[in-house]
């Protein structure tokens, strides 16, 4: 495994983590945990565990993130506090 590549995408996961807990928005919050399930499948596939990460991929990125949008259309966008 190349570790710079690996160091970057710990990175950006940190980042998109630490993000979707700040924003207050939460169709933001979710676009960003999407972007998070997406890099997981990277990692995942990096690692040579391509059954995880098209699971990963597919629930996590895709149906997840369908049905979190469904949830917040129904519902206010804002959080409440």
């Amino acid at each position: 495994m190349i570790w710079e590549l690996d160091f970057a995408l710990l990175l950006f996961m940190i980042f998109c983590a630490v993000a979707a807990i700040t924003v207050r928005d939460l169709l933001h919050a979710t676009i960003i945990l999407s972007a998070y399930s997406l890099i997981m499948a990277v990692i995942w596939s990096e690692m040579n565990a391509v059954d995880v990460a098209f699971t990963e991929a597919a629930v996590g990125a895709g149906i997840t993130t369908v049905l979190f949008i469904a949830a917040i259309a129904r519902t206010g966008r804002r959080s409440s506090d």
